[in-house]
């Protein structure tokens, strides 16, 4: 699909999201990948949430511009996705069904163009939920907006729009959500004195109930294997992680989580260990 275009709408705000809330976790997880020469690939994982263990096995296999994926749990739920590129130039379908809640099942069209990208998604059922979304502009700087709107109500779910400035150290975005009832500004800086790290910050505002939230974060590339990450919030809740990659396949990151207000009560700690044979 081309990229010469403005990114898709979810893709505003997304380099800054993933600095302060991608790998963050407090529960112990381990992952295994393996990969066949028949263009199979597995993954098996085993999460400990609190006093429950829970596990799933995903499979993907991919030919030519077509990609399947089955994922099963241990709460019996399946389910599948069939991605297919280019089905229609620079144009990409998607459909999902889950079991046994086959109602939750999706079909989403996704299109770039050169100053535009679209997204359309809707519910397999009865009466479904149709989500579509649009962005104009370029790769520098979009602007954009998405709806959900309920075929049964005839009333529309959400709305929110945004714009977002992209250059190749930095990034910025302004979202406005939740029908207009909050907004959330970020802003993200790749700092040569961080090794290739970045430092990041966001506001969020809540109209309704005039709750603000201001989150600082950062990573630091302390060797060509090993980034450590962290993350601040006004109300005092502190996460940090240390990733560090074992083997080109291999990645082991610990993560912990601390309510500064309580100091040491309430301390959370998560380990994952993703393995690829």
């Amino acid at each position: 699909m081309s990229t010469k275009g403005p990114a898709l709408f979810s893709d505003i705000g997304k380099r800054a999201s993933d600095l302060l809330s991608k790998d963050y976790s407090s529960d112990q997880k381990i992952s295994i990948t393996t990969h066949s020469d028949s263009g199979v690939a597995l993954n098996s994982s085993l999460a400990k949430k609190g006093g429950l263990s829970l596990g799933d096995v995903a499979a993907q296999y991919k030919y030519k511009k077509a990609a399947i994926d089955i994922k099963a749990d241990t709460e019996t739920n399946v389910s599948s996705t069939l991605t297919i590129t280019d089905v229609l130039p620079s144009t990409k379908a998607v459909a999902s069904v889950k079991f046994p809640d086959y109602k939750s099942g999706k079909l989403e069209v996704q299109y770039l163009h050169e100053h535009a990208s679209f997204t359309t998604a809707v519910g397999l059922n009865k009466a479904p939920a149709v989500d579509f979304s649009a962005t104009i502009g370029t790769p520098t700087i979009a602007f954009g907006a998405e709806a959900s709107y309920l075929t049964a109500s005839g009333t529309f779910a959400k709305y929110t729009a945004g714009v977002s400035l992209s250059k190749p150290d930095s990034s910025a975005s302004v979202i406005l959500a939740d029908k207009g009832d909050s907004i959330k500004a970020s802003y993200l800086h790749h700092l040569s004195k961080l090794n290739g790290g970045a430092v990041v910050g966001e506001v969020a505002r809540r109209f309704s109930t005039n709750e603000n939230t201001l989150t600082v974060g950062g990573s630091y590339v302390v060797d060509p294997q090993t980034t450590f990450k962290a993350r601040l919030n006004n109300h005092g809740n502190l996460g940090a992680l240390l990733q560090h990659q074992l083997s080109p396949k291999n990645i082991f990151t610990l993560s912990g989580a601390l309510d500064t207000k309580t100091l040491h009560k309430n301390p959370k700690f998560g380990l994952t260990l993703s393995l690829t044979p």
